[in-house]
């Protein structure tokens, strides 16, 4: 089992937000980009449960974040207030749309 990593520059290492599995974080890009729309769902959901908020957006825009939002919602637990709060806002301040 590979160690946990917090270089999200190499694409062999294990993200640190991925303590309960041993993934690649190439495996991981792969499956945020993942056709089947539930694979990327619920891989967005553990983004944005674990890793740190700075982050994120080094895999995510916050567009993406502001699109999937209503999906995720169940997905998020204590998680799910913060990122409602944060999109809310930066759709107000015209930061996001839709």
């Amino acid at each position: 089992m590979r160690r946990l990593s917090d270089d999200l520059s190499d694409p062999e290492a294990r993200p640190y937000f991925l303590w309960d599995e041993d993934v690649s974080l190439a495996e991981f890009k792969r499956r945020l980009r993942s056709a089947d729309g539930e694979t990327r769902l619920q891989t967005l959901a553990k983004l944005l449960r674990e890793a740190r908020d700075t982050d994120v957006w080094i895999f995510v825009t916050p567009q993406d974040v502001a699109d999937s939002l209503p999906s995720l919602d169940r997905k998020l637990g204590r998680r799910q207030r913060f990122w409602s709060f944060l999109i809310e806002g930066w759709r107000r301040l015209g930061i996001v749309h839709g």
